[in-house]
């Protein structure tokens, strides 16, 4: 299984894509308007170590609801995730046995190293 969860109109997602390489045999869904399937994000949450990894912290709505003052739970985390698809850390990379989310140079090192690029 080979899927990328990014938003199409995101500069930072276009330019992770392309730098890892030849992605022609991913699935790639747009959150946008699919957002990542309840099954997928529990895999991507039990590899990364719970929900709050795959959870946007930068997300405009996560100060505009008062989530930052708020204590959220694993349950949380998974119900706002599922409900709103700018919550979801991206690009979210699912590559077999493993999953990858965000974007920083080591997320990106990591997903270019599996893929062997």
């Amino acid at each position: 299984m080979k899927k990328i969860y990014h938003l199409s109109n995101c500069g930072t997602c276009q330019r992770i894509i392309q730098e890892v390489g030849d992605t022609s045999d991913f699935e790639s869904i747009n959150i946008k308007e699919n957002n990542i399937s309840e099954k997928d994000l529990d895999f991507a949450a039990e590899q990364l170590g719970g929900y709050e990894a795959v959870f946007s912290k930068r997300a405009m709505k996560y100060r505009s609801m008062g989530l930052n003052e708020m204590s959220l739970t694993e349950a949380d985390y998974k119900k706002y995730i599922l409900e709103e698809y700018t919550f979801l850390k991206r690009p979210v990379f699912i590559i077999g046995d493993r999953a990858f989310a965000g974007n920083s140079k080591k997320v990106v090192a990591a997903i270019k190293e599996e893929i062997g690029s």
